[in-house]
């Protein structure tokens, strides 16, 4: 998600508080050894991995079209390298209550700083919770969550949301992180995970902006290449992983510059697409916000501009079927039908039950400064609007 402050808006308190702990939800369908899944099925009922695409569909291991339906939950990113509310709950009543909400997968983001790491914070191991978790490192930690969403009947898509922990770069190096770490991170959790059967993909790169380019062919801006660099690099160790690639802010050649949120502009796939080696296996994935500092959401005619301006930004690689079109975070705190934000969700809800898109909610957590989430502050309850109006994409 855009940051004011170009920083993470992810917020975390140090203070943890001793929550009640839920039964578990769920029973364990999908059994699997402690490192690798040996299930051939996938965790989600009904669909069977890999997945593939064909034209603007997503579909399974047997050609059914698949509607994927997500959430996002952070943490692994953050400092805290692991996800949020664990100081409040179990990890396994959290996957239990996201699968009852009817999501079927979670889009985790992780930063390459964490998954370097021994450390985590922010787990209470005193409340008889989370107690496979003490002493794992964050990369353990993240197996252990992947495992546990497998047997629970949830997919995950693995999101690169950072390099350093709580700051989103413009490009995908920086922050004293180089490419060849960002992709050998990647190739470690290719080959780590090959054999898991509930992992649908890599996001390669969390919302580039800023000098971020497409199409413009400079090697150390061209967000596109260095798409097409991670993502062949990624399929030549696991060629069953969807591709998910966003879009950039602007610096696109040709286009006249417009408002636009970090990863929402999509518009440079149009004369120069990403190209894997590997065919049927990229998505593209814009993000959106709504918000007073874009032009669009002060237009007068608002929200009767908010259609053409998803087709213009992003949705016109579906309509031509050139590839599949996963939204991989929007979100607000309103979803009221008076307040802007509130009319922006209705109307994006709205469009995406009607292009039969794929998505991520951001977020399940509650301490999302700027949107709120799906979970109240009390890391229990449910932001019972919120998941009204999302109820909408998950029939």
């Amino acid at each position: 998600m855009q940051r004011l402050n170009s920083i993470l808006w992810r917020s975390f308190t140090a203070k943890i508080a001793i929550g009640f702990i839920l039964i578990l939800l769920s029973t364990n369908l999908y059994l699997f050894s402690p490192q690798f899944p040996s299930s051939t099925e996938a965790a989600a009922t009904n669909i069977i991995l890999p997945l593939s695409t064909r034209g603007s569909q997503i579909v399974d291991a047997k050609g059914k079209i698949v509607m994927l339906r997500g959430i996002n939950w952070f943490g692994i990113e953050i400092n805290t390298h692991a996800p949020h509310g664990l100081w409040s709950r179990d990890y396994k009543d959290m996957l239990a209550q996201i699968k009852s909400l009817g999501y079927n997968f979670i889009r985790l983001p992780y930063s390459v700083e964490a998954l370097r790491s021994q450390n985590i914070s922010g787990i209470n191991f005193s409340i008889d919770a989370n107690k496979d978790l003490q002493g794992k490192t964050p990369l353990e930690v993240m197996d252990l969550v992947i495992q546990e969403a497998q047997r629970q009947g949830l997919l995950i898509l693995l999101d690169s949301h950072c390099l350093k922990d709580d700051h989103i770069s413009e490009l995908w190096y920086g922050d004293g992180f180089t490419e060849k770490d960002w992709i050998d991170t990647w190739k470690m959790l290719a080959n780590r995970y090959k054999k898991y059967t509930n992992i649908i993909g890599a996001d390669l790169k969390n919302e580039p902006h800023g000098s971020a380019s497409w199409g413009t062919g400079n090697q150390a801006t061209d967000w596109r290449l260095a798409a097409q660099r991670a993502g062949n690099q990624i399929l030549s160790i696991n060629p069953n992983w969807l591709i998910l690639v966003e879009g950039i802010e602007k610096n696109v050649p040709g286009q006249k510059q417009s408002n636009y949120f970090w990863g929402a502009n999509l518009e440079g796939v149009r004369k120069y697409p990403v190209r894997l080696k590997i065919p049927k296996k990229l998505v593209y994935s814009p993000h959106e916000y709504g918000g007073s500092n874009v032009s669009w959401f002060a237009d007068p005619i608002f929200p009767a501009n908010l259609y053409q301006r998803w087709e213009t930004g992003f949705n016109y690689i579906a309509t031509q079927r050139i590839a599949p079109i996963l939204i991989g975070e929007f979100g607000g705190y309103f979803v009221d039908n008076k307040s802007k934000e509130g009319i922006w969700q209705r109307f994006l809800v709205d469009y995406i039950a009607k292009k039969k898109l794929s998505f991520a909610y951001w977020c399940w957590n509650p301490n999302s400064k700027g949107t709120g989430g799906i979970l109240l502050d009390d890391w229990q309850n449910i932001n019972a609007p919120k998941q009204k109006l999302l109820n909408k994409l998950l029939k």
